[in-house]
């Protein structure tokens, strides 16, 4: 479980293919030294395992279902990405709950930029817009924010020049692909409503 604030962007080390899915090696010298194999890391939103430590990288395995449903097939060596370890029991919750089970890929379909602030809008499924809502919570590329419109293919975010500077929401362009986590209770209310009429 993860809380949708990150902690550091990491830069793509490197990409090892392992048919049918590859390793990928982030580089990150403030929080690697906190990591071991075995521990879970939201990389751009989406949970992984990490499966070996060495210096200022760590490892993972992404399959071939992770890569066919989230932007993390799209990078390469020098990308940057977004990092949040998993919450320990006690911790302050500061963004919103985020799984880190990616429910689809979003496209930016513009932005307005004013000054150091920005706005956002998304192009987005059907299927994911109906679990969200105007001032409701969403994960994008693992950064927790709160929506501002919602519609049935699309949804804006306002972005303050802190989140910009410190996550890669800063330097996407119109075309860019995100990860996107809808709300946990979205979901589950959904499943009510459709469980209705079996």
């Amino acid at each position: 479980m993860f809380s949708g604030i990150v902690e550091a962007r990491g830069t793509v080390a490197d990409l090892i293919s392992e048919p049918p899915g590859c390793r990928l090696i982030i580089r990150q010298p403030s929080i690697v030294p906190q990591i071991k194999v075995a521990d879970s890391v939201s990389v751009n939103g989406c949970c992984l395992t990490v499966i070996a430590v060495e210096g200022d990288t760590m490892a993972f395995q992404a399959g071939p279902e992770t890569l066919a449903r989230t932007n993390l097939g799209d990078l390469k060596p020098g990308s940057l990405v977004n990092l949040e370890r998993a919450l320990a029991v006690g911790d302050r919750l500061g963004g919103h709950f985020v799984s880190g089970h990616i429910d689809g890929v979003a496209t930016l379909l513009s932005r307005d930029d004013y000054g150091d602030w920005s706005f956002f809008r998304f192009r987005i499924e059907k299927r994911l817009a109906r679990q969200m809502a105007s001032k409701g919570s969403v994960a994008v590329d693992g950064v927790s924010l709160t929506i501002v419109d919602s519609e049935p293919e699309l949804f804006s975010v306002a972005l303050i020049p802190y989140t910009l500077a410190v996550t890669t929401l800063g330097p996407l362009k119109v075309g860019d692909k995100v990860n996107i986590e809808t709300d946990l209770l979205a979901k589950y209310v959904e499943r009510l409503l459709e469980a209705r009429g079996w």
